[in-house]
């Protein structure tokens, strides 16, 4: 079922009546386009390229042109408003355009690529307004069995728009477009039913809370497929209430899928049992390809396009250079396992003082109280906590960059590394004192925590002498924000060191990483602990 992509440009007419202005969206196999109508008002349109697999009676296109406009008339009638309304469908050279009426939304899968992860009420409550859709097809005997985070538009106010009815079973194909979201009895190229769609529902359901589908695209539909029947389902970490309907949603064999009316019910127990995380659901503000969608749409002689490449070229030059300079970007997650083993500082930073200062220098010291040093991974050299230890002197010191954090008296600034505006690190210590903290913070970051540590971070530290990490890397959360801790050792200049590294998310891929190294047998000596503690506690972002 190989199919090869033909090479489409914008402003290209297609049937002679609609003009290509830019990509809204990429799926494997599918491509949506913002387009506008050549005659009359040039009313704009979402059209919808797929690209059909070759049948030797060459009958594929015309049947699933029928069959797309048929399906969505039904649809239309039965979810008035929920379903895309297919006004043309037209084959040309081996590809299918699909065309709609202009949706005034965005792509699921265009929102995860702006936003990362949701949490699991926002993805719930999306999931309930999905399975609304399913529900009147599957009443009707109707499948969608394309159904992807391409296919559902969420817009500003109200309930999702779907698309892509009528696609399933219009050619020979097991799966048109995004094969990762077929069910395994699909990828089997066997006989489907609704349980294919809940299957795909629970697909979309563990994106959302992950950041990834439970089954990666490979460089081939077929093999993207056999993964989806043959490996085993990656266990969700950040689906929270939602793990068990997620799993229940992807159960490889149809028949022990959860029904209908199980997923509602836990589905709908999660926004009732949640109410104030209801208010964290609403539509963000649009990111960069939000912005320059909006810009096309106010100014009309404005190319999408135009916009879109300088932002796109913008994005990667500050990924490769921030990833080059940090080698520690925070990332995102909302769970935390083994939470006796990290440090934590689950009440919010102090205030500001009157003392603070912008200009980089410190403000009156202070005295913190005797933190608790962590129960776990003590090493022989560890002294035992007591309330009669010697207390540090910390000074609050204030960056430029729009950051403060308590600092143990005589330390400094000691050095910064930046890649513009848009990433930097900057590092703490003091002459004679081995320790150091850094603190990184970047503009372009990756979805999973725990993956940027993991995939991003250890690779460069594994170049170092003597790296070890320690345990698992970890998720967590910090002053509210979805974070992820690891620690490691390495060999600095004939002495083990050993770190402990937490990163965060502000949001719309900003934020900070806090990486505290000292002598691997020092570390949980009481002074060492009350100073990454304390960093922990004070450190508060002002401005970014």
């Amino acid at each position: 079922m190989t199919m090869v992509k033909a090479h489409v440009f914008t402003h290209e007419l297609v049937a002679g009546r609609y003009r290509l202005v830019d990509v809204v969206h990429r799926e494997t196999n599918r491509v949506c386009w913002y387009g506008k109508g050549v005659e009359g008002a040039q009313r704009p349109y979402l059209l919808t390229e797929i690209t059909l697999p070759a049948e030797p009676e060459g009958e594929a296109a015309p049947r699933a042109s029928a069959t797309v406009i048929r399906m969505s008339e039904t649809m239309g009638t039965l979810c008035p408003g929920r379903v895309a309304t297919v006004v043309d469908a037209v084959e040309e050279n081996g590809t299918l355009w699909t065309v709609t009426e202009w949706i005034d939304g965005v792509p699921l899968g265009e929102l995860l690529v702006q936003q990362g992860t949701f949490n699991y009420v926002r993805a719930a409550r999306i999931g309930l307004e999905l399975l609304d859709v399913l529900e009147s097809a599957h009443g009707e005997g109707i499948t969608h069995g394309e159904l992807s985070p391409g296919q559902v538009f969420v817009p500003d106010r109200g309930p999702v728009v779907v698309t892509g009815f009528g696609l399933a079973g219009a050619t020979l194909a097991p799966r048109l477009t995004a094969p990762s979201y077929a069910s395994p009895e699909q990828a089997r190229d066997e006989r489907i039913g609704p349980a294919a769609d809940l299957w795909a529902l629970g697909a979309i359901l563990y994106t959302m809370l992950e950041g990834r589908p439970p089954f990666r695209d490979r460089d081939r539909p077929e093999a993207t497929l056999k993964g989806v029947d043959r490996l085993p389902l990656r266990t969700p970490v950040h689906a929270g209430p939602l793990t068990q309907t997620v799993q229940g949603l992807l159960r490889k064999d149809s028949r022990e899928r959860l029904t209908r009316h199980a997923v509602r019910e836990a589905l709908n127990r999660v926004l009732t049992e949640d109410p104030d995380a209801l208010a964290e659901t609403a539509v963000p503000r649009p990111g960069l390809r939000g912005a320059y969608a909006a810009a096309v749409h106010a100014v009309p002689g404005w190319s999408r396009t135009t916009l879109a490449v300088g932002t796109a070229l913008a994005v990667v030059t500050i990924a490769v250079a921030a990833l080059a300079v940090t080698h520690e970007l925070p990332g995102t997650d909302t769970s935390s396992t083994d939470a006796g083993s990290r440090p934590t500082a689950s009440a919010p930073p102090p205030p500001p003082s009157a003392s603070d200062r912008t200009d980089g220098r410190s403000s009156t010291p202070s005295v913190p109280p005797t933190p608790t040093p962590s129960p776990s991974r003590t090493s022989s050299a560890s002294s035992p906590p007591s309330s009669a230890a010697p207390q540090q002197v910390f000074h609050r010191y204030t960056a430029p960059e729009g950051f403060s954090v308590d600092l143990p008296s005589g330390w400094k600034r000691t050095g910064t590394k930046r890649v513009g505006d848009l990433s930097y690190r900057v590092t703490f210590g003091a002459k004679g004192d081995p320790r150091s903290l850094a603190v990184t913070y970047s503009t372009v970051l990756g979805p999973d925590p725990v993956a940027v540590w993991r995939d991003d971070v250890e690779p460069e530290l594994q170049k170092q002498g003597g790296y070890q990490r320690i345990g698992a890397i970890e998720a967590t959360t910090y002053q509210g924000h979805k974070a992820a801790d690891m620690e490691w050792y390495t060999e600095v200049d004939g002495v083990r060191t050993r770190t402990f590294g937490r990163g965060f998310l502000l949001g719309g891929g900003r934020g900070f990483s806090l990486r505290w190294t000292t002598p691997a047998d020092d570390f949980d000596d009481t002074a060492d602990q009350q100073a990454l503690k304390t960093f922990l506690a004070t450190f508060r972002v002002l401005s970014t």
